[in-house]
């Protein structure tokens, strides 16, 4: 027997999430509504805007009825409606959403955050030297009299940009219920994706409208996934070219300062150094034992000092795995009903250890070549084998991370220019942020690279 109409499509929905690539999966599936009448055999979705519902009927039908064929058994009749929009005008903000849908007319995961779907706030970050000033210019940037219209945010992976920008979403959604805000919160590689599919569309008009006139604050993360995308800088260059001279506001994120991206138009270098820049530096001891200490309540959690001390002192440039080893330490001593202790940490911190080491560029070389069992001639030759290419993007990414060295100087290593190195560094981080076989591969060789 047919399972309950919600139930067909959530099975559907799991098909196509296996079926596709997770951005795909995100802005076109996701948002969609299901309702499967069993009687006419007919799946009925709804999409919150007529840009995504176009999409779906001229792209992802055919896959959408193929895996309706594996959960029923039968090909239904397919309908692709959108959502009724809602009358222009209102303020964004009203009631629980920041930004409605079909205002926007954007995909929820893509680009618009609902009050609760901001996961950090200004009250969960813990300020130390390393990002006090970060957190002051972003606190600042979301009140009204700020002379600057845009905030350009730098670090490391795992040391608070991404937490700040939400923590900016999450404060101008309170404020929304006094003031008409409209707000789009997405990375990079999704608004590049917008914009491939407007184009391929051809409701640029629609695109243009969305990020320029239905917008009053543009927040957009990983801006290096830019670098050598030609036509998608344009189109960026202009939209938040436009977005200021009507007085809105753009802040951005990124792993490189803006004169470390290669292949970007220098007037777009020029523009991402307009407004405010603010780096987060590695955070110090005191910062990083406040961190723990922060986790530790919100988890209520007794967290003993030498513990705190330990961890604090072993993880040192990567705030999530700090987090993540704190919050396992937890969960393993409530699973054996012990009392969290030293012994217990070493045990658990043997999968997060990231210790400072002072590793220099032979020792990682060899390393690398190690764990991948490659030579050093053959990661330095012009072999585009995919073993090479993936030990040689892990030495960019460890030198980086680990050293200080700069971007031409580990090139130099390793026979390659600094553009190359930005580029296997951006494509580490998207693997592990993703958090993908290959990616979770990629981080446990690099934690057996600086152990």
């Amino acid at each position: 027997m047919i399972a309950p109409m919600m139930n067909a499509w959530e099975r559907i929905r799991l098909i196509l999430e296996k079926s596709l690539k997770p951005g795909l999966f995100q802005l076109w599936i996701k948002p969609l509504k299901g309702d499967f009448d069993s009687e006419s055999s007919a799946l009925k979705l709804e999409a919150p805007n007529e840009f995504i519902a176009s999409w779906v009927r001229e792209k992802l039908k055919d896959l959408i009825l193929e895996s309706c064929r594996d959960v029923l058994g039968t090909t239904p009749e397919l309908t692709v409606t959108c959502a009724k929009a809602a009358p222009r005008g209102l303020p964004i903000g009203a009631g629980k959403s920041i930004a409605r849908e079909d205002q926007l007319a954007l995909p929820v995961k893509a680009a618009l955050k609902t009050t609760t779907g901001f996961r950090f706030n200004f009250e969960d970050f813990v300020v130390g030297p390393c990002n006090e000033l970060a957190y002051v210019a972003s606190k600042s940037f979301c009140r009204q009299n700020v002379s600057s219209d845009q905030l350009f945010l730098c670090s490391s992976t795992g040391l608070g940009k991404t937490h700040l920008a939400q923590s900016m979403g999450s404060h101008l959604a309170g404020l929304s219920n006094k003031k008409s805000i409209r707000l789009a919160y997405l990375t990079a590689e999704e608004f590049a994706s917008q914009l491939v599919m407007a184009i391929k569309s051809k409701r640029m008009e629609e695109f243009k409208a969305r990020f320029r006139q239905e917008i009053d604050v543009l927040m957009l993360e990983d801006i290096h996934f830019f670098q050598g995308k030609e036509k998608i800088q344009n189109e960026f260059l202009s939209t938040i070219n436009s977005l200021q001279c009507q007085g809105k506001k753009v802040v951005l994120t990124s792993t490189f300062l803006p004169k470390e991206l290669n292949d970007v138009d220098s007037n777009l270098v020029s523009r991402l150094c307009r407004g405010f820049l603010a780096v987060i530096d590695k955070p110090d001891m005191g910062t990083r034992r406040k961190i723990i200490q922060n986790k530790a309540d919100s988890l209520k959690a007794d967290l003993p000092e030498d513990v705190a001390d330990f961890l604090a002192g072993r993880i040192q440039k990567d705030i999530r795995q700090l987090e993540s080893c704190l919050h396992n330490l937890v969960f393993k001593a409530r699973m054996l009903k012990e009392s969290i202790s030293l012994e217990l940490a070493m045990e658990v911190i043997k999968n997060y250890d990231i210790q400072d080491h002072k590793l220099d560029m032979e020792q990682i070389l060899k390393q690398v070549c190690g764990l991948f069992d490659v030579s050093l001639d053959a990661i330095c030759s012009k072999s585009r084998k995919k073993q090479y290419v993936l030990a040689r993007n892990v030495a960019f990414y460890v030198a980086r991370r680990y050293t200080d060295f700069s971007l031409k100087e580990i090139g130099g290593h390793l026979n390659r220019r600094h553009s190359t190195v930005i580029k296997g560094i951006t494509n580490v981080e998207k693997e592990i942020s993703r958090n993908s076989p290959q990616g979770r591969q990629l981080q446990q060789t690099i934690n057996q690279v600086v152990v």
